[in-house]
């Protein structure tokens, strides 16, 4: 059954792909407005990683009611939320059976509810799946140290391809790069550059 999941490149997403490796024909996707090119990050991890990969440009109307949201609010949380449920819907639209994201179990945003969850599939056709919904950030940490050899480092730092770049993107083009630190709080990043081998340390 093939499965269409919501890839940055960053820790979470790639430790979904390598649950649900096993039972599922996986393809990374990486969904962006084209605003920068930056989906190229999580291309090249996928092809280290021997995945199939997609990318899917967004609707660029959301892109704009996301950064204005960003201003009116002051904060991320609601413009990453909406768009990321615009990215799953749009996945959804795709040619796969089932849909994943790599949100957490303490993931503030993004999440789907249930509500959401049910809503989805019942109106496209497809299952939802959240694998890693029971993971605690510790346990994720504690997996991905083990499994995956990782960058991490600032927002502004790290190389990925996740809506914030693009928001951030968009917002320092409206209102200034000083807007950036202004709506977006100080937060790690992680890109995934392989897989460790058996005795890597």
């Amino acid at each position: 059954m093939r499965l269409g999941l919501l890839y940055s490149g960053g820790k979470d997403s790639t430790l979904a792909a390598l649950l649900l490796d096993q039972f599922y024909d996986v393809t990374l996707v990486t969904a962006h407005f084209g605003v920068t090119d930056d989906w190229k990050h999580a291309k090249a991890t996928a092809e280290r990683l021997d995945y199939e990969f997609e990318r899917v440009e967004l609707d660029g109307d959301v892109a704009e009611e996301a950064v204005e949201q960003l201003i009116e609010d002051g904060y991320p949380r609601n413009a990453i939320q909406s768009v990321h449920m615009h990215a799953i819907e749009t996945v959804a639209g795709m040619d796969f059976e089932a849909v994943a994201d790599g949100t957490r179990r303490d993931d503030r945003v993004p999440s789907v509810s249930r509500a959401q969850a049910q809503s989805l599939e019942d109106r496209r056709g497809v299952d939802y799946i959240a694998p890693l919904s029971g993971f605690g950030r510790g346990a994720v940490d504690r997996l991905v140290d083990a499994t995956f050899d990782v960058t991490v480092g600032p927002s502004e730092e790290i190389s990925r391809s996740d809506y914030e770049a693009e928001l951030r993107a968009l917002l320092a083009e409206k209102e200034g790069e000083a807007a950036i630190s202004d709506v977006f709080p100080d937060h790690e990043q992680t890109y995934v550059t392989d897989v460790r081998t058996a005795g890597d340390e």
